[in-house]
């Protein structure tokens, strides 16, 4: 407790700094300045106002204590009184556990904008018609959430399915909220394609990344390959007649994007430049953080590609998320976007493990 007592009051010192600077003149008359600090005031306010909740839990709980150590109280009161600690016990409890939440080291990515890469797996074009169904799925979950999302890149099949889908989800918050549907998505089910109603088990996979800027990362133009080629849709048919398709190779990595959704070659290889900065950004990140949970178990999801994350079984109408055993019902409604009960269940189960490493760390 008293480490998080000490925590809290450098967070509130900051909060009453940022509070002073933000009201003083030069401080207005530099907008990037401006809103470093609102942004910081923002994410510093709701832990300093759990705080706040949490002295007064503990006044209210420390009064009742001393209300029972006092003189002699009537029986039915002293009940009354008990009672109260109890509940006031129960609170400040809840109390210090959110604020250790709140407290916890926060994913540096989590308020940036993603790039999204869906591809058909295992299951040929019954996978290719389940990565539709996963992109469908994705559309309607950031329309739900205010987002807005770009098809930088699209690789049908002839019965419309997706061999390969590559998307920008721009808005804040979007990787932390789309970071846990990183891996392999299982279906079974009976294929549209299927005469004889056999259930056929398929799988997608889904990468997710957090866009890329170019002070993230800085990419020579000497370790570029850059080739045009004509744009192609399903079927091999030419969407124009002329070599506007981009294809930009990473000659240190051997990392190769193409891009062909824009008219003109300068749009396919700025988005194209977009998909390649934040794949590499996205490897250095996971490099770094391989190395530094090298013995460490126990985590929510590493988003290694190779883990089979989540099964969505349609003759059962269930989705199952295997890395925390969370069972949903009501697959129609999962498939049209709603995936907040899923993503919530994620995020508190990542949430706790964390505290949990917190209170094992401080014992």
């Amino acid at each position: 407790m008293s480490r998080l007592l000490s925590q809290m009051e450098a967070v509130s010192h900051r909060f009453e700094e940022l509070s002073i600077r933000l009201n003083q003149p030069e401080t207005a008359a530099d907008p990037a300045l401006f809103r470093r600090l609102m942004q910081e005031y923002h994410e510093a306010e709701p832990v300093v106002q759990a705080y706040q909740a949490l002295i007064t839990a503990q006044d209210h709980l420390a009064q009742a204590k001393a209300l029972l150590e006092g003189e002699a109280l009537d029986p039915d009161f002293k009940e009354m009184v008990q009672q109260e600690i109890g509940e006031k016990s129960q609170e400040v409890a809840q109390l210090e556990n959110n604020l250790k939440i709140l407290l916890l080291p926060k994913d540096v990515n989590d308020d940036k904008s993603v790039i999204m890469e869906l591809r058909g797996g295992a299951g040929g074009e019954e996978a290719a018609l389940f990565a539709h169904s996963l992109m469908r799925m994705y559309t309607m979950y950031v329309q739900s959430r205010g987002w807005e999302l770009e098809v930088l890149n699209l690789n049908e099949t002839e019965l419309g399915g997706v061999k390969e889908a590559i998307l920008a989800v721009n808005g804040a918050g979007a990787y932390n909220r789309l970071k846990y549907e990183s891996g392999v998505h299982r279906v079974q089910r009976v294929p549209e394609t299927e005469t004889q109603g056999r259930i056929h088990t398929s799988t997608a996979t889904v990468a997710v990344m957090p866009q890329a800027e170019e002070v993230d990362l800085v990419i020579d133009p000497k370790d570029l390959r850059i080739d045009t080629f004509r744009s192609s849709g399903a079927g091999g048919q030419h969407i124009n007649k002329t070599s506007s398709a981009i294809r930009v190779t990473h000659i240190p990595t051997g990392m190769v994007v193409e891009c062909q959704n824009e008219r003109s070659q300068f749009q396919n290889k700025d988005k194209a430049l977009e998909i390649l900065r934040s794949r590499l950004l996205a490897q250095k990140q996971k490099e770094q953080q391989d190395a530094i949970n090298a013995n460490r178990a126990g985590q929510v999801g590493t988003g290694d590609r190779s883990e089979k994350i989540r099964t969505y079984n349609f003759p059962q109408d269930r989705c199952t998320d295997h890395r925390i055993g969370l069972t949903v019902h009501n697959l129609d409604k999962i498939m049209d976007g709603n995936l907040d009960e899923i993503i919530d269940a994620l995020a508190t189960h990542e949430q706790a493990e964390k505290l949990r490493q917190l209170n094992a760390q401080a014992e």
